[in-house]
């Protein structure tokens, strides 16, 4: 449970996404696990499944499952399928099963990606808000089968076929046509992989991970007709463990969406050609230190390039303003602190200072900035402070 708010006195927290609400206490997530963790060295079955309900559900959902498809569902709705209300819900990010061992498995089902840093469970980030890679660049949950093969100590190897972003089932059947009908558009198989190298006193790590395959690309042609298009994207994570105290954390995403629209909109119906393809790209840094066994400070640095406005967006929750379209640079950089009480409980306050660099083109066209109250139903500042706290039990 947490609660936080920006300088501005905004009712949102702008792309600030998982605690979006300023000033409102959030109870983000109730999490239960239930699992069956696969033996060592012998043949044997496991598997897990996740319920979170709270308001961090709607950043978690899968198309099929826990969300409607967004044109049409069976009853008209679009969006999530288990709300209780406007900010509460209930979603399942995992259920799988898996054979195997802990050094060669197999995992079949619905599971968080591989992709990134950050994570969704709450127990498994420093800090309470969230990078703008894991928000807006990555996905957050895939449905297919992976294998896994841990060959020593310092190489783990995982690949397998899922069916996109955020998907249950087939992603592509939305009830509208393919504007652009031809070979492979009509499957959004994709290749989900990642590789770990680690030292042998384990004190540094780096992972290279990648997901590949035809996704919605966002971008409607006229008449409703949805455009596919290849969406791919690469993280890097390098580990190092400096001290018993010091640690650093250094993350980048590369991504790219064909037929997206870029941030021309209309191009398409003016021109009568293709959607431009989009691009996004990041860096994190992260330093932690142990000040004690109970007190533990972090500074995360962070810049993202939304470099043709289709990933960052003002507000995604019903009832928010979900503004978008900001191309050009969003820099971060956020200080905060573990605090552990015993065993069961971490305290986590921070502070947060996000400024944004819009791109002059993007400016021409008159689009918002990406913080602030609105006026005239945009966004009107290029900066914004916050500060936040949650308590983990």
């Amino acid at each position: 449970v947490g609660i936080g708010a920006n300088g501005w006195g905004a009712d949102w927290n702008g792309p600030i996404t998982f605690n979006d609400r300023s000033w409102q206490g959030q109870m983000n997530q109730l999490y239960l696990v239930n699992e069956r963790i696969l033996k060592e060295d012998q043949l044997s079955w496991g598997g897990r499944i996740d319920l979170l309900y709270g308001t961090d559900f709607l950043y978690t959902v899968a198309a099929g499952l826990d969300a409607y498809r967004s044109t049409p569902d069976p009853l008209g709705l679009t969006g999530p399928r288990w709300n209780t209300n406007r900010y509460y819900g209930l979603a399942m990010p995992q259920v799988y099963g898996e054979l195997g061992s802990q050094e060669l498995n197999v995992k079949f089902g619905h599971f968080y990606t591989l992709i990134g840093y950050e994570v969704v469970p709450a127990i498994g980030n420093f800090f309470y808000t969230h990078a703008y890679t894991m928000q807006y660049g990555e996905p957050f949950t895939h449905t297919g089968v992976l294998g896994t093969w841990v060959p020593n100590d310092q190489l783990t190897i995982i690949g397998g076929i899922t069916n996109g972003w955020d998907n249950w089932d087939d992603g592509l059947e939305t009830g509208a046509a393919i504007a652009n009908p031809g070979p492979g558009q009509n499957s959004n198989a994709s290749f989900l992989g990642a590789v770990t190298f680690s030292s042998s006193d384990g004190s540094q790590a780096l992972t290279l991970a990648n997901s590949s395959g035809n996704q919605l690309s966002g971008f409607q042609a006229p008449f409703g007709a949805n455009f596919v298009g290849n969406r791919t994207v690469t993280s890097i994570v390098y580990t190092n463990e400096f001290t018993d105290k010091l640690t650093y954390v250094y993350q980048s995403d590369f991504g790219y969406q064909a037929y997206a629209g870029g941030d021309d909109p209309f191009f398409y119906e003016t021109q009568g050609q293709q959607p431009s393809s989009a691009y996004w790209y990041g860096v994190n840094q992260y330093l932690f230190y142990n000040f004690s066994d109970v007190l533990i400070g972090g500074l995360r640095l962070e810049w993202f390039r939304d470099n043709n406005g289709t990933r960052v967006q003002y507000g995604l929750r019903d009832g928010s303003p979900e503004l978008g379209g900001f191309a050009g640079n969003f820099w971060a950089m956020t200080w905060g602190l573990n605090y552990l009480i015993g065993d069961n409980l971490v305290i986590r306050p921070e502070l947060r200072y996000d400024w944004f660099s819009q791109d002059q083109g993007n400016a021409a066209q008159g689009v918002g900035l990406p913080f602030g109250r609105l006026a005239g139903g945009l966004g009107t500042e290029s900066d914004q402070f916050y500060g936040g706290c949650d308590i983990v039990w």
